[in-house]
């Protein structure tokens, strides 16, 4: 994420620095280099085509083009743009200890690793919003599903917010210094061992964030447990004494909504009686079991309630899969360069922070392995790019 990573085996080249460090190169013998930039080369790739796959999707599939999946392409173009630009100019940098491309392309590197990798964090942090809305507060949520303006701007807003956190910073902070302190031969941030700086970027960056989808998810769990304590599944059975209550009259019961999972399932609202007449299936109640067409309608609204309560079930624990990758790829990286900050990064191995610092990608690669895991609609769309004669042999037989 932060090119920062390759200071670190020159930092030793700063000024006031007394520690010295070597490069890969001349740390590993030849086999193990060639096994790191094989590696290294994979890594790159995978994140290149999973990312491209999700992007394919959203063109071949219209299924996807939903207002909640929108931001799952935000993410995949983000992290696309991480292999296909940040990977490749890192990997003989990081092999090698010496940047050969020039201080111009340095400046364009740095500015688009932090943007991309900030980027990716903020999408995690949409992505948790939005299916927080979509769970809980369902009502206002699918009423907004019309206004298609909103996703493009909160998917601008995030390229925005991610530009300004560290853009301004990487492209102004040695004329405002009024000198440069990263060699000639190095590729760096300017703030890169100014302690207060990297605290106050990395809490906006990462510890914030954290913050926020973990209250995010906290709220959809306790969301759906207190709709199963109050009875919203079990109160869903055939009628068998006579009350005019409100399950039987098939209305939603006051104070209580059935969250949809995804913006698609919104439009399932149309497909629901226009009018409900309460002489129809609210005349006078029966005493006996006998099945009235007010209690065909009151079977069919639970059998609703309870689907969709489990697809909330389902979105919960896809949001958690994502967001606990998301805090174990992010939180070494982000903790280490707050410990290293003090003591301007000679108590930190460099084997330990490049570790670290290609977690934060590996992040990006890991991401269109979890659509498929934890949607069923991504794992649909997948198929259908790569194995069509499976999807149609599947399709056909569904009908």
């Amino acid at each position: 994420m932060h090119n920062c990573t390759a200071e670190i085996p020159h930092a030793a080249e700063m000024h006031n620095e007394t520690w010295s460090s070597q490069a890969p190169s001349s740390e590993f013998s030849l086999g193990v280099l060639a096994l790191l930039a094989f590696l290294m080369v994979l890594l790159c790739l995978v994140t290149v085509l999973g990312n491209m796959l999700v992007i394919l999707a959203f063109i071949m599939d219209r299924n996807l083009r939903h207002r909640s999946n929108y931001f799952f392409l935000n993410l995949a173009v983000s992290d696309f743009a991480v292999g296909v630009f940040c990977m490749p100019l890192y990997i003989p940098y990081s092999l090698t200890g010496t940047w050969h491309l020039g201080r111009g392309i340095c400046k364009l590197w740095l500015v688009m690793d932090y943007l991309l990798c900030t980027a990716s964090g903020f999408n995690i942090v949409l992505i948790s919003y939005d299916r927080f809305l979509s769970v809980t507060k369902a009502v206002s949520y699918r009423a907004q599903q019309g206004i298609t303006s909103n996703p493009t701007i909160e998917m601008v807003a995030i390229w925005v917010l991610a530009f300004l956190l560290y853009g301004p910073a990487i492209l102004f902070w040695e004329h405002v210094a009024g000198h440069s302190v990263v060699p000639v031969d190095q590729c760096y941030a300017e703030f890169f061992h100014n302690w207060y700086f990297l605290l106050c970027a990395s809490t906006l960056e990462f510890f914030v964030p954290l913050l926020l989808v973990t209250y995010f998810n906290v709220h959809i769990f306790h969301n759906i447990q207190r709709r199963q304590r109050r009875g919203s599944v079990q109160d869903c059975e055939h009628p068998r004494r006579s009350s005019l209550s409100w399950r039987f009259c098939g209305l939603p019961r006051p104070g209580a909504s059935s969250p949809s999972s995804e913006a698609e399932n919104s439009g399932s609202s149309s497909m629901r009686p226009k009018k409900l007449s309460l002489g129809a299936h609210c005349s006078s109640p029966s005493t006996d079991n006998s099945v009235t067409p007010g209690n065909d309608f009151s079977v069919s609204s639970c059998a609703k309630t309870r689907s969709k309560l489990q697809r909330d079930k389902k979105i919960a624990k896809s949001l958690a899969i994502i967001v606990c990758v998301f805090a174990i790829c992010w939180a070494p990286y982000s903790l280490l360069v707050i410990f290293r900050g003090p003591c301007q990064g000679t108590c930190v191995h460099n084997f330990l922070y490049e570790a670290t610092f290609w977690l934060l990608w590996i992040n990006s690669s890991l991401n269109p392995f979890l659509y498929p895991l934890c949607h069923v609609k991504f794992r649909m769309a997948f198929l259908k790019i790569l194995c069509p004669k499976k999807f149609a042999t599947l399709r056909s037989g569904s009908f």
